[in-house]
């Protein structure tokens, strides 16, 4: 994916240094704009927005302290760095505080410029895995993520940590989003869908419980029995008779 930043510097210098000191591209970006001041700045983030905008502070009609907060209110995704001199630099802090992810001291160098743009990517990368998680958790779920999880019923060692591990993403994170779009932990989903395929080997197979235990990932019958009968209301040999239907 290619990352888009808008420049806003009042001076012409400043903009053409940081368009020709660094070759954006090798990080994924391309620069698609850029501005005089905060005012034409706006303009063009409301026709595209960027993803990232670096900003000078000191400008006329519009400066970057209100650019940023305009910004921040309409579209906090975007991320922000100031441009910024020693005169300013106090200021530049606070507003780091406030939610401006970086600084550039004024005179910047390459060294200077690639390690924030290095910095913003590995922050753009992140949120774009994470938002691709959450596309597959919400809308097909029931299709790339169940099927993921069905496949593994009868791997004992199958975890939140193993699928997290294929997915790439940590299990915190992982776990967080299982439970808000399942509205269960991880785990207790998993026994759900063990029992439930449990139960349909009860009823099509003959094959002995201790062997469908084994079949759904169960490798302590005692534990499959107690599972069971949280979720089915009876031991899987009492379903099996048909004692609950």
């Amino acid at each position: 994916m290619t990352y888009t930043i808008l420049i806003v510097e009042d001076e012409y210098l400043v903009r053409q240094g940081l368009t020709k000191l660094v070759n954006v591209a090798a990080y994924d970006m391309e620069i698609i704009g850029q501005a005089e001041n905060g005012r034409q700045a706006w303009k063009l983030i409301q026709k595209q927005v960027p993803d990232i905008i670096l900003t000078d502070i000191n400008m006329p009609q519009l400066n970057g302290i209100q650019l940023a907060s305009l910004v921040r209110e309409t579209y906090p995704q975007v991320h922000l760095v100031f441009l910024t001199g020693y005169d300013d630099f106090d200021y530049a802090l606070s507003a780091v505080k406030l939610g401006v992810d970086d600084y550039l001291l004024k005179p910047f160098s390459r060294q200077d410029i690639e390690e924030m743009l290095g910095k913003i990517k590995q922050k753009l990368d992140k949120e774009e895995k994470e938002e691709q998680l959450q596309d597959l958790l919400t809308d097909k779920f029931e299709g790339n993520m169940a099927q993921k999880i069905q496949s593994h019923l009868a791997d004992s060692q199958f975890s939140l940590k193993s699928l997290a591990s294929d997915l790439g993403f940590s299990p915190t994170y992982l776990s967080s989003l299982i439970k808000k779009e399942l509205g269960l932990p991880f785990q207790d989903y998993l026994v759900r869908e063990r029992v439930k395929q449990a139960k349909l080997l009860l009823l099509t197979t003959d094959l002995k419980i201790y062997e469908i235990a084994e079949k759904v990932g169960f490798e302590d019958m005692n534990y499959f029995t107690q599972r069971f009968k949280q979720i089915a209301g009876v031991t899987p040999r009492q379903f099996k008779k048909g004692e609950d239907r």
